[in-house]
């Protein structure tokens, strides 16, 4: 969410952010909104100070034992004459509280519709965020490690893991439908290796490790602009007006929702391992085979909360991305880093990099790792603040990024490390989980 402020002074910077981000909202109809709103606001708070006014004018007039009722006896009113005045303004003052009763339903009316609108406006990108279409328009910045070369015929991922027993999609959709599968014997170990992996790397560079809820209110959804924009890739629980999370990012970003921190609590740094869960809406016939696009995976994410300093953020945006490509080089995978185009950036974010990984089966890089950086957008849905120095409260800055997703990463990691004669060299990175296991081979 966006400062009102700043959309009122600068309404052509919003509508060409929406314009670029692919951003449905209605600026002007906001703006009118908001002049409704202040207006009605603004008669609504006179006419509640009138009321006080005159019934503090009323307490006067109705006790004899007061000081100034005595004053005005003595200044030659009589009781009656007080008793009449003070009808008079009960009776202006019934008036003026027929008057607020009608005034506050038009408020709450308009203040709804008030933040309906802002729940769409988006926050403007970057000035070094490419303008583009779709993600075929985002910017390579660079790329690390070798794409492998074969000299046999490389299988993917799908059949190394039917031919190693350690994936099993046939069963999995049996059980669930489709874009869901099972890992199993080293397959699974394989998945938790990973993970495992990613988090001890976190915790060793300060963040906190946090096992978080994955079934949260709506409205933390709608403080990390996930709803109302996205709703529909949400699994809701309609019911209990709760969501199930697509990213550990929603938790950790909202466990501090509401409060107001002190300026030498931050940064604080945060990451966490958890299950998501995607419902893939509009994604139909599409990354419909194997473990590229699912309706479950598990996830570590990290999260930086930290002062309202856009240097600072730029900075803090660089660490958490060099931690996610640290750990895609610990898993010797090839892979590029891409400036993420408005087309494909969300509806909150200022700017976005995209990791991609190099997968011999897509014949192309494929996104594994996301990181974003949010300024005030979310905090401001949040209420997340903090005191500065000068005793000032001030909107935090919030960022994030995937750690590791998996099962994902295993289509690069499986593909790149197959070998002739069908087995998986597991990297060295990854042995220490799988007890010093250096390859999978088929089962006996």
């Amino acid at each position: 969410m966006l400062d009102i402020k700043l959309i009122r002074e600068n309404p052509d910077i919003i509508k060409l952010a929406a314009r670029d981000k692919k951003v449905t909202c209605d600026v002007d109809n906001l703006i009118e909104v908001d002049a409704r709103r202040r207006k009605v606001q603004q008669e609504v708070e006179a006419l509640r100070t009138q009321s006080r006014e005159g019934g503090q004018q009323i307490a006067l007039y109705r006790n004899p034992k007061g000081d100034w009722y005595k004053r005005a006896v003595e200044n030659g009113k009589s009781p009656d004459e007080i008793k009449a005045e003070a009808d008079r303004i009960q009776q202006e003052l019934n008036d003026v509280k027929a008057r607020i009763k009608p005034l506050e339903e038009e408020d709450r009316t308009v203040q709804e519709e008030f933040d309906a609108l802002m729940l769409t406006i988006p926050q403007p990108p970057a000035p070094e965020v490419p303008v583009g279409v779709d993600d075929t328009e985002n910017v390579e910045l660079r790329r690390v490690g070798e794409i492998p070369t074969f000299d046999f015929d490389a299988k993917d991922h799908v059949t190394l893991g039917r031919d190693l027993d350690i994936i099993d999609i046939e069963r999995g959709v049996k059980l669930a439908g489709s874009r869901n599968y099972i890992l199993k014997g080293v397959g699974s170990l394989l998945h938790q290796a990973v993970l495992r992996l990613a988090q001890d790397m976190m915790v060793k560079r300060g963040f906190v490790p946090m096992t978080v809820p994955v079934l949260v209110n709506e409205s933390v959804m709608t403080g990390t602009g996930y709803f109302p924009v996205g709703r529909e890739q949400a699994y809701l629980c309609e019911r209990d007006e709760m969501a199930l999370v697509g990213t550990a990012e929603v938790p950790l970003t909202a466990y501090h929702n509401g409060e107001i921190l002190s300026e030498d609590q931050l940064p604080l740094k945060y990451c966490a391992q958890s299950t998501c869960f995607r419902r893939e809406a509009g994604a139909a016939g599409k990354d419909t085979a194997g473990l590229y696009r699912i309706h479950l995976f598990d996830k570590v994410e990290q999260v930086i909360i930290c002062r309202n300093d856009e240097e600072a953020s730029i900075a803090f945006h660089r660490e958490i991305l060099q931690n996610a490509e640290d750990v895609v080089q610990a898993l010797e995978l090839p892979y590029r880093v891409v400036n993420v185009c408005t087309g494909d950036l969300g509806q909150g974010q200022v700017q976005k990099y995209d990791i991609e990984t190099w997968m011999p089966s897509r014949d192309s890089y494929g996104e594994t790792h996301s990181a974003s950086r949010f300024y005030e957008f979310q905090a401001r849905r949040l209420m997340l603040r903090y005191k500065d120095a000068n005793k000032k409260t001030r909107y935090c800055h919030t960022l994030n990024n995937t750690v590791i997703a998996s099962p994902r990463i295993l289509i690069p990691v499986l593909e790149i490390h197959q070998n002739a004669d069908g087995t998986i060299t597991i990297p060295a990175a990854l042995r220490p989980y799988i007890n010093n296991q250096e390859r999978i081979q088929p089962r006996a």
